[in-house]
């Protein structure tokens, strides 16, 4: 895009923002850490129980997560495997001109008697450049390495020998180190398991000597070019035992007072978790609303979680042109950002960040501010932003092929204006300046090419193209997948989430555009237009369903059948396939599917207070047949010819039932808007409000202490945590509504 860039050059570098410089930006894996730089030099960890599996990225150890992080300095996690525990700490220390300091502590004991061999394995790595020298001790043990790299200059890493669990006296351990080859960051775990051979020998003294897995001293993958540089520590030993690691930066040293290890880190931990816990009160006020301990860390946890998935990504989209035949490149680009889940999305969607950056922005404006400024640098110079960012080997490795490719006519829904919304009071001037030419751009894209049959009309563009595949073709582009949409796409659908978004992003530009002293009429005119309830009435109002619903060309008469092709001579019989049938021939009519969509109107409060429709939408909220849980709103009335209906073969429902925390969170934001305004249902909206905020925070609070997760989304017969986990994006809006914070 020609606009010069939201996140200006530089401004992410070591000098200009040294507090945001190093970070936990690699979501995927369970403790690792990294710089803002492109072709970032990365460290991490991994583990390995002898006689299980080596464990590097989220791949399913029963708990894990951060309890303390503050986004900036410090942070704190518990991770649960087969009877280990593992607490993850570290401390960033600032000084000199490339990012300053930092140390980790890694504490390991079992829940269970015995004495299992457990190694952990501690790695820096380059990706295309930088420099790493082997410090070794003994021969054997990797003592430390020395290491030069754009931005980071000169630096040391060095690992220290393990210590009892009370921090004196050194532990007995077995070494192992690995010097290799990279091909590229996302094979490390693959280089490392190929590296393992069963002849290392644990002999500690006067006990029975055992062998393990240890990694050989030089290695790579065959065939494959290296790209960068491993070096790997491998510390194998009996729990408990504490091993703490420290960078130092060559350009601190001058004002180092001195390494923090032992227990200067032990003081700086406790100092950082004092300030946090204070931060915390101080800015949610839990504990003065009586919110029990439990709860309240519970909250922490949530909001570390996220803050702990932010993640720093660097390379290119693979994107499709409605101009072009095959796919190509998008421009090289850089992303900060927060994540849906460290284990199964681990990389940007922009809908989902918009709610991201809800949380984000009360507990760190400028935070959120930098996130949403790299969001915007995505955009390309049509004004469309790609709805997932798939960017570099790593993020691309841990996505199914047919997801990878971005559609040039696929958009998503602009959250990121809900959460400018919220910073726009305290921003800075300049810094709006700079995202308004983007903001702009992107507006006009959608309106443009999202517009519908009619004038203040709206249709998601890239609904599935095969509809004898699906109950009902997803419509991706919207967040909601497979909510049920009309039955047959069409270019005569009007679509009433999207109409009520763009009523969001009209209104949302034109308090900037008055802020920043640019014309505004456009944008106020299209927000009163489409804010307009008659007009609202007219093209969603569905008499006959008593709701706002969807339109277009339609029929509830169809059904999945088993169906086996046709036989071909000379070849076996194919396998049968599950096919549409349609009993009943569409016609364009309003569609009956009574959920989060219906909802749109009040939850982005464009109903007035007094509105005579009002009254159906909340009698819907508190309908056990329709939406009402004892847990939270259903996405899906329970009268639904859709609800809990698979979409095909392979796609369970989504959508359709589940009780998903986002949508909720909007529900009580927007009643309890309703209960303070004047109006004839504020008292109703009151009494909804409660209810609903009281069984969302019990619900996901129970899954969270039963799990030990933040989930995806939520089973509405039950309550139990369902899909992704952890689901520390979304889902933590929790503590928002813990805190009545709107």
């Amino acid at each position: 895009h020609p606009a010069p860039r939201a996140v200006p050059p530089g401004s992410t570098g070591p000098l200009a923002s040294p507090t945001y410089f190093w970070g936990t930006y690699r979501p995927h894996v369970y403790f690792g850490m990294k710089t803002r730089s492109p072709r970032a030099v990365v460290t991490g960890l991994m583990w390995l129980q002898h006689g299980g599996n080596l464990r590097h990225t989220s791949d399913g150890v029963s708990r894990y997560g951060w309890l303390m992080h503050d986004g900036e300095n410090f942070g704190v996690q518990e991770i649960r495997d087969e009877g280990l525990v593992l607490r993850t700490e570290f401390v960033k220390q600032p000084g000199g001109d490339h990012g300053g300091d930092w140390s980790w502590r890694v504490t390991a004991k079992m829940e269970v008697r015995g004495s299992p061999l457990l190694s952990l394995f501690f790695y820096i790595a380059t990706d295309g450049q930088g420099t790493l020298r082997p410090v070794l001790e003994n021969g054997t043990r990797l003592a430390a390495v020395a290491g030069t790299a754009e931005e980071l200059g000169d630096f040391t890493i060095t690992f220290l020998p393990p210590t009892g669990e009370s921090g004196e006296g050194t532990k007995y351990a077995s070494y192992n180190f690995l010097t290799a080859g990279v091909p590229g960051l996302h094979r490390l775990t693959d280089l490392v398991q190929q590296s393992l051979r069963d002849s290392s020998v644990f002999s500690p003294p006067g006990r029975p000597r055992r062998r393990f897995f240890g990694v050989s001293s030089t290695g790579g993958l065959p065939g494959e070019s290296p790209r960068g540089q491993l070096l790997l520590h491998q510390v194998t030993l009996e729990p408990p035992a504490v091993l703490e690691v420290t960078l130092e930066s060559g350009s601190a040293a001058r004002t180092r007072q001195g390494r923090l290890v032992g227990p200067a880190l032990s003081a700086a931990l406790a100092r950082h978790a004092a300030t946090f816990e204070e931060r915390f009160e101080d800015t949610f006020g839990l504990e003065a609303r009586g919110v029990s301990l439990a709860q309240r860390r519970f909250a922490q946890a949530a909001l570390s979680e996220m803050l702990g998935g932010i993640g720093f990504f660097h390379g290119r989209s693979l994107l499709r042109s409605e101009c072009r035949e095959e796919p190509v490149p998008g421009a090289e680009s850089m992303l900060f950002t927060a994540v849906p889940s460290r284990s199964c999305f681990p990389r940007g969607f922009l809908w989902d960040e918009g709610f991201h950056l809800l949380l984000l922005s009360r507990w760190d404006p400028a935070l959120a501010r930098d996130i949403l400024a790299h969001w915007l640098d995505l955009l390309n110079a049509d004004g469309w932003i790609p709805r997932e960012q798939i960017l570099g080997d790593e993020a691309r490795a841990r996505v199914p092929p047919e997801f990878v490719l971005q559609h040039s006519e696929t958009a998503n829904p602009p959250t990121l204006l809900l959460a400018l919304e919220r910073l726009l009071p305290d921003a800075p001037l300049p810094y709006l300046r700079r995202l308004f030419p983007r903001l702009r751009s992107w507006f006009e894209w959608l309106n443009r090419t999202q517009a519908g049959p009619e004038p203040f009309t709206f249709r998601w563009r890239g609904r599935d193209t095969d509809p004898e595949r699906f109950l009902n073709p997803k419509t991706l582009a919207s967040g909601l997948d497979d909510y049920p949409r009309a039955s047959h796409p069409s270019a005569q659908e009007r679509h009433l989430d999207l109409r009520c978004w763009m009523a969001l992003g009209a209104r949302v530009l034109a308090a900037l555009a008055e802020r920043l002293g640019e014309p505004l009429a456009p944008y106020r005119d299209m927000a009163s237009a489409l804010s307009d309830n008659d007009l609202l009435d007219r093209l969603h109002w569905a008499p006959e369903l008593g709701t706002f619903a969807d339109f277009g060309n339609h029929t509830v008469a169809v059904a999945l059948r088993w169906h086996r092709p046709a036989p071909v001579p000379g070849r076996p019989p194919s396998a049968p396939q599950l096919r549409r049938e349609v009993r009943e021939v569409p016609r364009p009519q309003f569609v009956g599917a009574l959920g989060y969509v219906s909802l749109f109107p009040l939850l982005l409060q464009l109903l007035q207070a007094d509105s005579p429709r009002l009254p159906a939408l909340l009698g819907s909220m508190r309908s056990e047949r329709e939406l009402w849980t004892p847990f939270g709103l259903r996405s899906l009335a329970r009268d639904s010819p859709w609800y809990l209906r698979r979409n095909t073969e392979h796609d369970p429902p989504y959508w359709r039932g589940s009780i998903w925390v986002n949508i909720n969170f909007l529900a009580l934001r927007a009643l309890h808007s309703y209960a303070q305004a004047a109006g004839p249902h504020r008292e109703r909206a009151a009494e909804l409000y409660r209810e609903l905020r009281q069984n969302l925070v019990a619900n996901v609070f129970r899954q969270y202490e039963a799990t030990g997760f933040l989930w995806e989304h939520y089973r509405d017969s039950d309550g139990a945590g369902q899909g992704c986990h952890p689901f520390a994006g979304w889902s933590a809006l929790v503590v928002l509504a813990m805190a009545e914070d709107y």
